[in-house]
């Protein structure tokens, strides 16, 4: 088991995340999407979080950014809220649940003060702390240019403070967050505004989001989930994000999931059709010419892979190889004799 050593320089990233990040790029990753990065210290997952809300994260993040572009990539940085779900134990932990103060910890946030399964009660966000969030996102988009990223990602999905407010399983607010879906979407488009704003008219903006938290219990049920994340696709667009990058789930601890390859692909499609918005499409997609057909047959522009690249990080050179396509992927000169190549 790791042993956990609380950071020096919290939110700061480190050789790990160079090694883990540009391992992506040697592989021939046309566009690698760094996980969450907190906007707000009270906004990780963990204490061992990474983050970009302090000019001093920038950095750091250049000498990411800078090895990926060396390599011939493209990088964007995905930037979260954990709310509710901030303060906690990582995976690999003998510990679960919420992190306590005298270990690190913090007291987390949300709509309300309704508990996630197994952690602490938040505290309910007022009204001008929820401003406060909107301007956090806007500050780290205007990092992320600084740290040369090519792109940034929304994190509005799996359960963290954007999906919450937007869920009515957990926003029970009556004020102007809440209420209605065009109250509980209100946090995630201005949160889309401040980023939009803050980043150049020719940077890409993507907003991940799940478009079902897979329960009977919400309002019309999965198909209501549906109904609703393709309205919040559509005004998105309206406000100029580019891609959306359709998941599902995070609010429910025990969600009753239909799993299996390409299981949330369908998603990605109707809000791809009924939006009119490019989709990225995810989830357990882990082989080629999967990923192929997910393109050829119109059910996303994108594939974003993350089971797949975590297992092989030269994925995207082994499936230049098997779709007869070496010519699309940047090799680096060790690997660009074709005897080389009969390795993948």
């Amino acid at each position: 088991m790791p042993v956990l050593l609380r950071p020096r320089d919290p939110g700061t990233v480190t050789d790990w995340h160079l090694v883990h990040l540009g391992g992506f790029a040697t592989g021939g990753a046309p566009l690698i999407l760094t996980e969450a990065a907190a906007v707000t210290p009270e906004g990780r997952i963990s204490p061992w979080d990474a983050g970009l809300w302090d000019e001093g994260h920038v950095a750091a993040w250049r000498r990411v950014v800078d090895f990926v572009h060396a390599r011939g990539s493209r990088i964007g940085v995905q930037l979260a809220h954990a709310g509710r779900k901030g303060s906690a134990w990582p995976p690999f932990s003998p510990q679960s649940g919420t992190v306590p103060a005298r270990e690190g910890g913090w007291e987390p946030v949300g709509p309300t003060t309704e508990p996630f399964e197994g952690y602490a009660a938040p505290r309910a966000l007022a009204e001008d702390e929820v401003a406060a969030v909107v301007a956090a996102f806007g500050n780290a988009a205007r990092l992320a240019v600084d740290a040369g990223f090519d792109t940034v990602e929304v994190h509005g999905a799996h359960g963290y403070l954007l999906h919450q407010f937007r869920s009515p399983l957990v926003n029970t607010r009556t004020d102007r967050y809440g209420g209605d879906d065009a109250g509980r979407d209100r946090l995630t488009l201005e949160v889309v505004d401040a980023v939009r704003a803050a980043v150049p008219d020719s940077m890409p903006v993507l907003l991940r989001v799940s478009a079902t938290d897979w329960s009977a219990e919400a309002p019309g049920g999965v198909e209501g989930d549906l109904v609703r994340t393709v309205e919040l696709a559509r005004r998105a667009a309206e406000r100029g994000v580019d891609l959306v990058d359709v998941s599902s789930g995070g609010n429910l601890a025990k969600p009753d999931i239909p799993m299996g390859p390409g299981y949330q692909t369908g998603f990605a499609e109707r809000v791809r059709r009924e939006a009119g918005v490019a989709t990225g499409a995810v989830g357990m997609i882990t082989e080629p010419h999967q990923a192929e057909h997910v393109l050829r047959s119109g059910q996303a522009d994108a594939v974003l892979l993350a089971r797949g690249a975590l297992a092989d990080p030269r994925w995207w050179h082994r499936a230049a190889v098997a779709l007869a396509a070496e010519g699309a992927v940047s090799w680096p000169p060790q690997y660009a004799r074709v005897s080389d190549r009969r390795l993948y």
